[in-house]
């Protein structure tokens, strides 16, 4: 496994963001793990995670894109650290772009969008904290498209859970085939089991609970 995904997957576990125990999921589903990206409230982690999107984008789509579309409330804080961090390692400027729960109806930057307006030609890539069944990018890509003429280069999330969606493939997988642009993570949930059971930090319950929610919601592909 490579560092950086080594490097990340200590940083969700030190920054208490990555989880094991019994949740209920937004889904309904009764996991055994959980990551909160709300976790992540110092300087210093928003800086690292920042960075951690960055590189990622960076190896995945290059530097081709013009704006980081972070859907509320999660995402506002990770698309305006990643947009810091590519201006901070790869020296380009890109535009940070929410959506708001609620329409704006006053001032300058009225709508349902904070930050940048988005314009015909740009090219966006959407970041999420974690994707278990897609449904945020049903509420967010119609908003991106119809905003203005704008291409989706991808989707970036920073751990893929690595379990069914709707459907029997992953969510991420089917995100991809449902909207037409590719969809990665920093990490998947197999990574993160392989790399923690080998330093000793996962227990045989822990593995033994983890191993049976996916036979339960794994995909079949």
């Amino acid at each position: 496994m490579e560092q950086y995904k080594q490097e990340f997957i200590d940083f969700m576990k030190d920054s208490d963001v990555l989880k094991f125990g019994d949740f209920t999921l937004k889904s309904g589903r009764k996991s055994p793990f959980f990551m909160n990206a709300g976790g992540y409230v110092t300087g210093a982690q928003l800086k690292r995670l920042g960075e951690a999107y960055a590189k990622a984008i960076h190896d995945v789509y290059g530097l081709e894109f013009d704006v980081l579309f972070g859907p509320a409330y999660k995402g506002i804080p990770i698309a305006v650290a990643t947009a810091i961090a590519f201006e901070e390692l790869y020296g380009k400027q890109v535009r940070y772009c929410s959506d708001r729960k609620e329409d704006k109806d006053h001032g300058a930057d009225k709508g349902g969008f904070l930050g940048t307006k988005l314009q015909d030609g740009d090219r966006v890539v959407m970041i999420e904290d974690v994707t278990t069944s897609g449904k945020s990018m049903e509420e967010t890509v119609p908003k991106v498209r119809q905003a203005a003429d704008t291409k989706i280069v991808g989707l970036m999330v920073s751990l893929d859970r690595h379990e069914r969606g709707k459907g029997t493939q992953t969510a991420l997988k089917e995100i991809s085939e449902l909207y037409g642009f590719p969809a990665h993570a920093i990490v998947s949930m197999p990574e993160v089991v392989e790399y923690l059971s080998g330093k000793g930090e996962l227990s045989p319950e822990q593995l033994a609970q983890i191993d049976a929610y996916y036979s339960q919601y794994g995909p079949k592909e």
